[in-house]
């Protein structure tokens, strides 16, 4: 397989996110995130970890851009930390926070790289939270406002913006099982939440649009093709179940203007929904959510594969031995991206895809005494030699894919694990911040390297000034 399966202009680059890689929580004029209280409570975080410091990228993000630099990527997805911009959720705006924003934009654009950037991945202020967060249709406004403060400043240089990182996460690990930030219980809530974070979605690339003309707006979602454990009826059903709330909850809204009707009547089904139904739709939302956008940006880690419980609900189960899993307990199945891109195309035919996250957790081998070179993951170079086959597939049939972002850059916070769940092409030593290529990482670059010519260059932005 050669990078000339994919198109001129193709992004391939490497994604992070603030909360999990910049530290510096107290620094700059930055307020608490709901994850930073969250972390503080003992027993939320698997191995008592916090993200503190996490890799220090807020001070070592030149070191991070030239790493960058190496691998030959020609582009990098980020987010903005919303408590870094806006302290308290809504009101004054932290000139600092975005002067660090500022500074990484041009610094990339400097290496070739072009900044792809999340507005909220997970690490909302905990003054908004405070007021309800993500249950509260105030949330809507003040992440418009948000999105309007920062791409009012980057706007001028920045060609992609994402609105959310995996709504679905937000709302179902976040709000209704706990297992996130803020760590509520309320599977009302979490269908609240989702519509809210949709709602919110379609009000900013309005936003987008308007302070950043000619740019590339969109969202981000966690998909994965859904398999019935068996061929009977329960089985069936209990997949089409978790389909609709995993994937279709969010797909069908953003594309078609509504929630699937089937996954209504589940959600009605399982108590979720009273008999006032979608109470939180308000006249106009649905058009809103729908507003057409430039891409979609799709995460990709595993297959669903489901089975039927006891009372019917749908119930995830291993399809392949404990010991064919990574180290998050997910399998790797390289078929399911090809499988979830061509569907997407098919059912609900974007303008344009980015693979905007694709990685695996693997743990290092035992280091030999000052061993030369990278370090030894050879489960995580055939992950990415097996999904970047997967990509080139989706592409010979038809798939508008436009990039593709190996996740991570580097180790760093994996939220409710910790820091003991290892995803990056370089190896993070947490107690001196040293940053070692694995050799994922050369495998990558050197990937990359074989299909460079000139028309995969990004484009430079320069700002503009008044």
């Amino acid at each position: 397989m050669g990078v000339a399966a994919f198109p001129a202009g193709f992004l391939w680059g490497v994604a992070t996110s603030a909360q999990q890689i910049e530290g510096a929580v107290a620094e700059g004029g930055r307020g608490e995130s709901i994850w930073d209280r969250y972390a503080s409570v003992p027993g939320n975080i698997k191995d008592g970890s916090d993200p503190s410091v996490a890799c220090d990228h807020f001070h070592r993000w030149r070191e991070d851009v030239e790493l960058m630099r190496e691998l030959g990527v020609n582009a990098y997805r980020f987010s903005i930390a919303w408590p870094r911009v806006l302290p308290s959720g809504v009101g004054r705006v932290n000139a600092g926070g975005l002067d660090f924003y500022d500074a990484l934009v041009d610094g990339l654009l400097a290496a070739g790289i072009s900044p792809f950037v999340t507005l909220n991945h997970w690490d909302v202020p905990q003054a908004l939270q405070d007021h309800g967060g993500w249950t509260s249709r105030a949330a809507v406004d003040a992440f418009t406002a948000y999105a309007d403060a920062v791409s009012r400043r980057l706007g001028d240089r920045v060609r992609h913006w994402v609105t959310h990182n995996e709504p679905w996460c937000v709302a179902h690990l976040g709000y209704e099982r706990g297992a996130h930030a803020p760590g509520h219980r309320s599977p009302g809530g979490a269908l609240r939440v989702a519509h809210h974070l949709l709602l919110s979605h379609g009000r900013a690339v309005e936003v987008l649009r308007r302070n950043a003309p000619g740019a590339e707006a969109g969202i981000v979602l966690l998909l994965s093709p859904v398999e019935a454990a068996t061929d009977s009826p329960a089985d069936r059903d209990a997949a089409r179940e978790f389909d609709g709330e995993f994937n279709r909850w969010y797909l069908d809204p953003l594309f078609g203007g509504a929630y699937p009707a089937d996954a209504v009547a589940d959600r009605v089904r399982r108590g979720h929904l009273d008999g006032a139904g979608l109470d939180f739709v308000f006249p106009g939302d649905m058009a809103c959510i729908a507003t057409p956008t430039d891409f979609l940006g799709v995460n990709y880690y595993s297959r669903a594969v489901v089975r039927a419980g006891p009372d019917g609900r749908p119930l995830q189960i291993r399809p392949v031995p404990d010991d064919q899993l990574t180290d998050m307990g997910w399998e790797a199945h390289p078929r399911g991206l090809r499988d979830i891109l061509v569907r997407v195309r098919d059912e609900y035919a974007p303008a344009a895809i980015h693979v905007t996250e694709n990685g695996a957790a693997f743990g290092d081998p035992p280091a030999a005494p000052a061993a030369p070179g990278p370090i030894a993951d050879p489960r995580r170079v055939e992950f990415l030699r097996a999904h970047l086959e997967a990509a080139r597939d989706a592409i010979a049939e038809g798939v508008p894919l436009r990039g593709y972002f190996a996740w991570s850059l580097m180790d760093n916070f994996e939220w409710g694990e910790g820091v003991a769940r290892r995803f990056g092409l370089h190896h993070v030593d947490y107690a001196t911040q040293q940053r070692t290529a694995r050799a994922s990482a050369h495998w990558y670059r050197d990937f990359i390297a074989r299909g460079a010519i000139e028309d995969d260059a990004p484009q430079h932005h320069t700002r503009r000034r008044p």
